[in-house]
């Protein structure tokens, strides 16, 4: 039908009424259109309001590192949309991926596909053919109704609750938290990555028979220093501990929590996919993820860091600041650039950081879901948050934030993967140009 990747993306974008409709019925009649078999594999699948990236990417890490053939479905991306699709540690080229859209789009018939559903299917169709030796499966947006979910786990991770996609998955913690553990399957096993967990999360466990480890109480971490920690595990089969472990390589203290789950789903599966200390060490530190609290310097702008993180919701927003008290010193003024898509909570997301910042430029998204400048600086109003500019795209507010730092002062760049990804090829474009 197309012939290019980035055809068949704007089409895919314009095809359906909505650019969110959550339900499995229309992907499941697909996969059987498409004579799609379960994966034989084990499969791993995330879901939770902040770390999902993170706790994919260090299981991923370690499983490759141990000589795993890895598939990794994540969303969204950064700067190319193959990034959201891994299979052995590669992201899937513009021609695979056309191939599959070109499958999908003969075997949809009448039904028609948001563009997270043929991302998702492009994905699973990719991994059956893959010959693969674990699925790891991060969830777009909810659980019980994505379209992820079409796929049974064997082991689901709930990484944490908070208030996001309230319009789709309910007002409230339980109402979300109920829709997180959708993903959980009959007499299978669960692990729940955070100490805070709405109560309908086990409700949802004692329904379908699942067992459930939650962080804290059967699976855990002590950390020794700056560099090292320790992992435990209490499991009727399973009594152990991992010593001296090297922190992750991804920044930031949140992601011992998400290693810590991370390891807990890797020992269940030790009888199915054995992993060496080793690999686990090495997996941990060799570990990397764009956009998480990534620290960067650019010869344009000497001196001064760039801190580029996609925290788009009031609790990742919150632990964000946290990392920039932990990072910071009495000179060091903060400027942030911030775009924003419209169903996000932007008023508590900007409190959350707001006595961490000094100044903030507000930037215009562009996209249906994406919040124009104006529109942005509407809802920063009642926030009382000091904006200094506005600015229609992000590599303008990169520009005019780059010629108003001084020497150690830092720039944020947050809000949204589609503010941190152009800011980061805006950066690399400099660096080659100077």
């Amino acid at each position: 039908m197309y012939k290019t990747l980035s055809s068949w993306l704007a089409w895919q974008e314009s095809l359906h009424h909505s650019s969110i409709d959550l339900g499995l019925e229309r992907i499941q009649t697909v996969l059987q259109r498409l004579h799609f078999q379960k994966p034989r594999c084990p499969v791993i699948t995330i879901s939770g309001t902040k770390g999902k990236g993170s706790c994919a990417m260090i299981l991923a890490s370690i499983y490759s590192t141990a000589g795993y053939r890895v598939g990794v479905f994540t969303s969204p991306h950064l700067r190319r949309y193959n990034e959201r699709i891994q299979i052995v540690q590669q992201n899937i080229s513009d021609e695979s991926l056309c191939v599959a859209f070109e499958r999908i789009n003969e075997a949809r018939g009448e039904i028609s596909l948001t563009y997270f559903e043929f991302n998702t299917l492009a994905a699973l169709l990719a991994f059956s053919t893959a010959e693969l030796d674990v699925w790891i499966l991060e969830v777009g947006m909810g659980g019980r109704l994505d379209a992820v979910n079409v796929i049974d786990a064997d082991v689901a991770i709930v990484t944490s609750i908070g208030l996001d996609h309230t319009e789709w998955l309910g007002d409230n913690l339980e109402s979300i938290g109920r829709e997180k553990a959708g993903i959980f399957r009959a007499k299978q096993t669960a692990l729940y990555a955070a100490l805070e967990m709405p109560m309908s999360i086990q409700t949802v466990a004692d329904e379908l028979q699942t067992s459930l480890l939650r962080a804290g109480r059967d699976f855990g971490f002590i950390t020794i220093d700056e560099y090292q920690w320790l992992w435990w595990m209490k499991h009727p089969k399973l009594q152990l501990q991992l010593e001296n472990l090297p922190t992750p390589g991804i920044a930031g203290r949140v992601q011992l929590w998400n290693a810590s789950v991370s390891l807990a789903a890797i020992q269940l599966f030790m009888h199915r996919l054995p992993v060496t200390r080793n690999a686990i060490d090495q997996g941990l530190s060799n570990v990397s993820l764009s956009g998480r609290f990534q620290r960067l310097y650019s010869e344009m702008t000497p001196n001064v860091e760039w801190i580029l993180d996609v925290a788009h919701n009031p609790m990742s927003a919150t632990v964000l600041a946290q990392h920039l008290r932990d990072h910071t010193n009495l000179s060091c003024r903060t400027f942030a650039v911030l775009g924003m898509l419209s169903d996000k909570d932007v008023q508590n997301t900007v409190m959350a950081l707001d006595d961490v910042v000094d100044a903030w430029i507000a930037v215009g998204l562009q996209g249906i879901r994406a919040l124009s400048v104006q529109q942005l600086v509407n809802r920063l109003k009642d926030c009382h948050a000091n904006v200094i500019a506005t600015m229609d795209d992000v590599e303008a507010a990169c520009e005019f934030v780059s010629q108003h730092v001084n020497s150690g002062d830092r720039v944020l760049v947050c809000g949204s993967f589609m503010t941190v990804g152009p800011a980061l090829q805006w950066l690399e474009q400099m660096s080659r140009n100077s």
